[in-house]
């Protein structure tokens, strides 16, 4: 049995992944937590995930919870999931992390950490979207410097970061793959008078709104035809199922930051 302590509890991906946790076999919840100004202190999380009393009371104090797990997942913010990262490291506790929105000395600290122990990160665990990555990395590969490449996200009002975690991923395959510089070559967005589009650009637009769980496309647009990879996601059930996957994959692995592509087999 793997027993797992929920990061963000409280928010929509800490409560669906509760849910999938007491609806599997093989898993158990062992620890739940928030921030120290968090509502839900002291709840249990089962209650908030409205699946009925489960023993386990959202706290703020992970370190005082370490005989309590044997992984931590993290869909929080970039400064707690770090804050969390230290006791993991500390205490020898596998992470699955699919908080977004850190800067590189944020990255850095989790391939740090990731030399003791042993850490799943990405900016999106669902299947579909791992799979997704891959056809973008093909058509890229396929199509070249003949077409012009652009990726649109929409997500829901409360999300705080733009582009989404895994836009960005989807830009950095697209620059791997055809030789470009997301420091140099990105775009974010236009306005005003700006020229002809330069064929190294790679463009990022975002839509604010709503309840939207996310949409992610990339176009590639060349000359009398146009190629459009579209992800949909309609619940967050695929990200918790995702996250659980790796789960799964993560406990009693070597140290090390793997990948979605490495939990699928990809």
């Amino acid at each position: 049995m793997i027993v797992i302590a929920v990061a963000g509890a409280g928010g929509r991906m800490g409560r669906m992944l509760v849910s999938g946790i007491a609806g599997a076999d093989d898993l158990t919840l062992g620890a739940a937590f928030e921030g120290p100004d968090s509502e839900y202190l002291g709840a249990d999380a089962g209650a908030l995930a409205g699946i009925g009393a489960t023993g386990v009371s959202v706290n703020a104090k992970p370190e005082a919870c370490t005989e309590d797990f044997d992984v931590l997942v993290d869909f929080s913010v970039a400064t707690a999931t770090l804050e969390k990262l230290v006791v993991c490291r500390d205490n020898g506790k596998a992470m699955v992390i699919g908080t977004t929105g850190f800067e590189p000395a944020g990255l850095a600290a989790i391939a740090g950490a990731a030399e003791a122990v042993p850490i799943v990160m990405a900016p999106n665990m669902s299947v579909g979207v791992n799979v997704t990555f891959k056809l973008i990395e093909s058509a890229a590969r396929a199509l070249g410097d003949e077409v012009d490449v652009e990726v649109f996200e929409a997500h829901h009002r409360h999300k705080i970061d733009a582009p989404s975690g895994t836009a960005v991923r989807m830009g950095e395959i697209l620059a791997d793959t055809l030789g470009r510089d997301l420091s140099t070559d990105a775009v974010y967005g236009r306005e005003g008078i700006t020229g002809a589009r330069d064929g190294r650009t790679i463009g990022f637009h975002s839509l604010r709104g709503g309840d939207i769980v996310g949409e992610h496309t990339v176009t590639f647009a060349g000359t009398g035809e146009r190629i459009e990879i579209t992800h949909r996601a309609g619940s967050r059930e695929n990200f918790a199922a995702g996250a659980l996957r790796a789960v799964r994959f993560v406990v009693g692995r070597e140290p090390g930051l793997y990948g979605m592509d490495d939990v699928l087999g990809l």
